[in-house]
């Protein structure tokens, strides 16, 4: 079964850390039905969704993505680039521990689930301000035996590897290719984000539809232009605290617990 982790929206999150878009006053009613709809349309798409409580003094706890990545065979525990957000780790983790084998990547390596995208068996990771080479060399320590691959990807114009390009499936990617380096990515197709939607590059690809925010419409355009169902939902409030839709949920299929 498709399982989908995530947090309610801490009240603090009006002190989220932000690092390439400016602080604009926060209305937490609206993040929260936001993200409750988010939620919903998980669900919907067939996922089962296992919300975890806020977490009061952790203000960027709702993006689950960041502290772990999930695999078929393990978790994989992140030291997170931000020191005030590595506490947001050990409940996200608790709640792992029921569904996966838990390895972790330690300090001084750092990494964060936003800067891994993965395809198939390769995992596309991000060097930015919040993942660095010893936190990348540690994660293809831990896969190699795995079979996974793991290729490191400079990127300078965003906070996030997938700020800047996700997989959309059909070996498509959605990017705005003027924020890293898109040559480890090559052979793939490309649907680059429109020029005035710099920030359109991360979209959640699940049960063959892509989730899309609303903010984007001409890039949304580009998207089912090449032949994508596309769903669009209202994030304009989470979007203030520099969230996507990738982050705030990690997905993975549930296995039997014998099997782990």
């Amino acid at each position: 079964m498709l399982t989908a982790i995530t947090r309610a929206v801490s009240p603090a999150i009006v002190h989220c850390e932000l690092s390439f878009i400016d602080r604009k006053p926060m209305d937490l009613a609206v993040a929260e039905e936001q993200h409750h709809s988010y939620e919903k349309l998980l669900g919907k798409l067939g996922a089962r969704v296992i919300s975890l409580p806020a977490e009061s003094a952790l203000p960027d706890s709702m993006f689950v993505e960041d502290p772990a990545i999930v695999l078929d065979e393990l978790a994989v525990i992140l030291p997170l680039g931000t020191e005030t957000r590595r506490r947001e780790a050990e409940s996200l983790a608790h709640a792992l521990s029921r569904f996966r084998k838990l390895e972790y990547v330690s300090l001084p390596g750092t990494l964060e689930g936003g800067d891994v995208l993965r395809i198939d068996r390769r995992l596309f990771v991000g060097l930015t301000q919040r993942s660095n080479a010893e936190g990348v060399r540690q994660l293809a320590a831990i896969l190699a035996p795995h079979n996974y691959e793991v290729i490191a990807v400079l990127v300078t114009g965003c906070l996030h590897l997938k700020s800047a390009v996700t997989h959309l499936g059909r070996n498509t990617l959605l990017a705005n290719r003027a924020w890293f380096d898109s040559a480890p990515l090559a052979g793939h197709e490309w649907i680059d984000v429109d020029p005035a939607e710099p920030h359109a590059a991360n979209a959640l690809a699940l049960g063959g539809t892509i989730i899309f925010p609303a903010s984007f419409p001409r890039t949304r355009a580009r998207i089912e232009g090449r032949g994508f169902s596309v769903t669009s939902i209202d994030i304009s409030e989470l979007q203030k605290a520099e969230s996507g839709l990738t982050c705030s949920s990690l997905l993975f299929e549930e296995k039997n617990s014998d099997s782990r």
